[in-house]
């Protein structure tokens, strides 16, 4: 097993052969969320890749109350939350991006 977290990341992802993964049925997973800075411009790049995603929704115009979802080949489901402040404040900072890509 591993953990993986990028400097100054608040995020981590663990890879390895956990007895918890290994009981997981696929598409198991559900309400798994990713943040992003531009919930218009992630949903495009999914439907441009085939992907079915759901309308946006903006529950509060305020930062942090856009979202959408939409399922992974396994049918895991995700929720896509966007936070605007994620392009001014990335997790990941711009000097160790080359590491992880843009």
């Amino acid at each position: 097993m591993a953990q993986l977290t990028p400097p100054g990341s608040g995020c981590s992802i663990v890879v390895g052969d956990l007895p918890a993964q290994s009981e997981m049925a696929p598409g198991s997973m559900r309400g798994l969320q990713l943040v992003v800075a531009d919930a218009r411009a992630a949903r495009e790049e999914l439907l441009g890749r085939g992907v079915e995603a759901s309308e946006i929704t903006v529950f509060d115009e305020r930062d942090g109350g856009t979202f959408f979802g939409f399922s992974d080949p396994d049918g895991n489901t995700w929720t896509v939350q966007e936070l605007k402040v994620r392009a001014e404040n990335p997790l990941i900072p711009a000097e160790s991006r080359g590491r992880f890509g843009e």
